[in-house]
């Protein structure tokens, strides 16, 4: 077996020999990609639900489908995000042909999260290939029967001298990370992506980092209490609460809320049953790790839980939990929850609200829930996040004309459809000029004159090309 330094060697090879440059080979390897999927549907569900109990119905929204949609997404599109961008030119480059390339960057670094196994490798890989990268792709070992089928599939339907598959845990990664690429895209926890900073530091290679963080939501105003409850619920508890944009909280008035829990016993009834252990679309947790993680944040909370709060260690469910009379220094507000525990925090205005959204990290995504477009817009305009969404939740990832990231805390850069091209391209500055106009460009030459600098600040200025019009 080859050693992760030969890997990423043979893959600098393969990409200097140039075999990734071509449109058609691209196409092929995205057709391949898509291939692999759908050939393997079965396969990949089965791997999904051992990992982490999930409903044939979430895997193939938010896992197949998703990825499908990218693949037919990137494959229609990819023509055009190949042709050179051409920019405007002003006198003294009239004759000059001014274009931006895009250009792979090289041998790039994927790593993936657990909690969308599947999605959260392919979609960063559509835009490596896309963009003409060979690529190292590594796993979550904490979703272990993802893992190795992706090791397995993977080789099968893509090129093996541009795309290669490395598994194992936290030292395999940490050793992984010292190569040296053009580009590492991460994603996960704010922990594991500053050790990451840290060896990408040593090649001053370049970094995504696509983390998390505490996604509030606001409820606020006039509002349809049950089709706020039902998106609500949805939003949190799909995939058990984990995922990177689910509604971490909410806040609301003391009037709001009393309003909402009716609402949200109601809904999570209508869709789980009175006993949710029992029910097929209820998913658990990844591990027993992340089971103690939750159940400790609960049992330190000093609110109080009104709806669920059961777990079984054995079985590594926890029930859809709601707490009230959350305090800002609450354990559960210490870090992002990622489960399905709701904390409610009740704020007595809206500028409360944005003032306690303000005060902590900015999110990966911010939702608000209000039928008034001035509370909406208000939330908009006075915060900040990776991205936002009115009366719903998590749903504006899944569209591909959208980039998807964080800011700050919450990550750098986004992708998805053409974002995840120009994440893993180099926009390259080109400018093909002849020999033309000489008598015009010896205005830079020595010796210099007063006149000279007059009329040479005159061709290069932004003006000179629209006064040619």
């Amino acid at each position: 077996m080859d050693t992760q330094r030969q890997v990423v060697d043979r893959l600098r090879s393969a990409f200097r020999s140039g075999i990734t440059i071509p449109e058609q080979f691209r196409q092929t390897q995205l057709t391949m990609l898509m291939a692999m999927i759908q050939d393997n549907e079965e396969q990949i569900l089965n791997a999904l639900h051992k990992d982490l109990a999930k409903p044939k119905f979430e895997a193939i929204m938010s896992e197949i489908d998703i990825a499908i949609n990218e693949l037919h997404y990137a494959i229609a599109n990819l023509t055009s995000w190949m042709k050179p961008e051409y920019a405007g030119t002003n006198l003294a480059t009239k004759l000059d042909d001014c274009s931006v390339r895009r250009e792979p960057l090289g041998v790039v670094l994927i790593i993936g999260a657990w909690n969308y196994p599947l999605q959260l490798l392919i979609l960063p890989l559509i835009g490596a290939i896309a963009a003409g990268n060979c690529a190292v792709i590594k796993p979550s070992e904490v979703s272990a029967a993802t893992d190795s089928l992706m090791a397995e599939l993977i080789p099968k339907y893509l090129s093996q001298d541009c795309y290669a598959v490395v598994s194992g845990g936290a030292e395999e990664t940490k050793a992984l990370v010292q190569n040296r690429f053009d580009h590492i895209f991460y994603t996960g926890s704010q922990t594991v992506a500053r050790s990451i900073l840290r060896a990408a530091s040593d090649h001053l290679t370049p970094v995504t980092l696509e983390l998390g963080g505490k996604c509030p939501c606001l409820i606020y105003g006039q509002v349809n209490m049950a089709s706020a409850a039902q998106r609500l619920v949805w939003s949190k508890y799909f995939n058990a609460g984990q995922s990177c944009a689910a509604p971490d909280y909410v806040l609301c008035s003391q009037a709001t809320r009393d309003a909402l829990l009716p609402a949200l016993r109601q809904t999570l009834e209508d869709f789980y049953g009175k006993d949710p252990q029992t029910c097929p679309d209820v998913s658990r947790i990844v591990s027993p790790r992340h089971w103690t993680r939750l159940m400790d944040l609960l049992g330190r909370s000093r609110g109080k839980v009104v709806v669920g709060g059961e777990g079984n260690q054995e079985d590594k469910y926890i029930a859809p939990t709601v707490v009230v009379d959350v305090a800002e220094d609450d354990a559960l507000m210490e870090e992002e929850i990622f489960g399905p525990i709701l904390p409610i925090i009740t704020v007595e205005s809206l500028q409360e609200g944005i003032d306690f959204v303000n005060r902590k990290e900015k999110p990966l995504a911010l939702y608000v829930f209000s039928e008034e477009s001035s509370i909406v817009n208000a939330v908009l305009e006075k915060t900040s996040s990776g991205g936002f969404c009115s009366n719903d939740g998590i749903v504006h990832m899944t569209l591909p004309t959208l980039p998807f990231g964080g800011v700050g805390a919450s990550g750098w850069g986004s992708y998805h459809g053409r974002w995840s091209f120009e994440t893993f391209s180099h926009r390259r500055a080109v400018m093909l000029r002849g020999w033309a106009l000489e008598r015009l460009n010896s205005l830079r030459y020595p010796p210099y004159s007063e006149q000279k600098l007059s009329w040479l600040r005159w061709t290069t200025s932004a003006k000179s090309s629209c006064s040619l019009m």
